[in-house]
């Protein structure tokens, strides 16, 4: 079973402030960048795929939940002495051990398979595609972040240090220079684009602890999503899709601003105006971007994203929409299902969470009062696959 402390490891990277030792013009958080380095490893894979290399997309995503709730964990040591840290082997397993020991029992009450999975992913590092994957993305969100960083702190004692640190360290990488390299491509337009939504705050108008952004919010949706994919058995295929298709639900936000449900609920049709004005801007600015195969991943997770899907291709409309639970006989990858139902329950999750921490800090302003208590009513009790995901809600009550 998921449990409240794990629930709250992963949503504390939304208060760890990243360059806290330089001045910048944004607050640039551990859960963004971690929700950054994951789609741009998206970003990679589909690279990869297309040079007609495999890509073991569970293998990837796994990686890169284990790699940040690791840092979550060591959150307190400065990036250049963790790196350093962990280029001595003795130290480096001492430090692991430790920071197993820090998530052993969530990880096991969650999954005793995927706690073993984490604790064998950071005794070893046996190269592999996925793990250059997740270190080429790693350090190609540091670089965005970094740029704009080192603007506002050029001429000060060190910063050509770290500039330097960071070249060196994006030289090394056998993948994604070349995006870097051409930083008017498409593809890292892309990218910076989808930065861009660590701008966009949640609940832009209502004062709260600690504040979030958009992006942040994809990743804590995309991770416990997959989380529930686990639990409910679901095949690889499905399981990928609930991960990207939680990581990517709100993407068409960074062209239209995070517009609040009541806001939409208040003007009748104003939420289908919305939508449609979304995919015309995603069509328009977003999927040029991206070769046509990706487009339409990216098409299957942003619209509707909050449908149970299944494809078959040999159907005249080949998405099929399932108002109940996705039937067991189609949990194969073959129909690439993708639980929206479960994407939806972990976004209002997300925003259940960020409203009740924020009033157990004694910011309470009405709208979030009601907004937990209308989030609450609307999924306490709930059940999907015969998974009580209503329990996860209570944990914040």
């Amino acid at each position: 079973m998921i449990t409240r402390t794990l629930l709250e490891r992963i949503f504390s990277a939304a208060s760890m402030e990243r360059w806290n030792d330089h001045p910048h013009p944004a607050v640039f958080t551990e859960l963004g960048k971690q929700a950054h380095k994951m789609i741009i490893s998206w970003v990679l894979g589909r690279l990869e795929e297309d040079k007609g290399r495999a890509v073991d997309w569970i293998k990837l995503i796994e990686g890169g939940i284990f790699e940040f709730l690791h840092r979550v964990v060591v959150t307190d040591i400065r990036p250049p002495v963790f790196h350093r840290l962990m280029e001595d082997m003795e130290t480096r397993n001492e430090l692991n051990d430790w920071v197993y020991r820090n998530l052993a029992s969530d990880l096991t009450k969650f999954s005793a398979q995927f706690a073993n999975k984490f604790r064998e992913y950071h005794k070893t590092d046996k190269p592999s595609l996925e793990r250059e994957i997740l270190r080429a993305s790693h350090f190609m969100a540091t670089k965005w972040e970094f740029d704009f960083i080192y603007h506002w702190s050029a001429g000060m004692y060190g910063v050509e240090d770290v500039k330097r640190d960071i070249e060196s360290q994006i030289e090394k990488l056998s993948l994604g220079k070349g995006i870097i390299a051409t930083q008017n491509s498409p593809l890292w337009k892309f990218i910076s684009l989808v930065g861009q939504l660590t701008f966009q705050k949640r609940w832009a108008q209502t004062p709260r602890l600690p504040q979030t952004s958009v992006l942040g919010h994809m990743l804590f949706v995309g991770l416990s999503a997959y989380m529930i994919s686990i639990e409910i058995g679901a095949c690889p295929r499905r399981a990928r899709n609930d991960f990207f298709g939680g990581l990517f639900h709100d993407l068409p936000e960074v062209l239209t601003r995070d517009i609040v449900s009541p806001v939409k609920a208040s003007v009748e049709g104003l939420d289908a105006l919305i939508r449609r004005y979304e995919q015309e801007e995603m069509n328009h600015r977003i999927f040029p971007l991206l070769p046509a195969q990706w487009s339409e991943e990216l098409r299957y997770y942003t619209e509707e994203e909050f449908k149970n899907k299944t494809l078959h291709e040999d159907r005249i409309d080949s998405i099929q929409r399932h108002d109940g639970d996705i039937p067991s006989e189609l949990n194969r990858c073959v129909y690439n299902p993708i639980d929206g139902r479960v994407i939806e329950v972990c976004d209002k999750l997300a925003a259940y969470i960020e409203a009740s921490v924020s009033i157990r800090m004694g910011v309470r302003p009405q709208a979030l009062e009601e907004g937990k208590r209308n989030i609450y009513d609307r999924f306490a009790g709930l059940s999907l696959y015969g998974y009580p995901v209503g329990q996860l809600f209570d944990l914040f009550w």
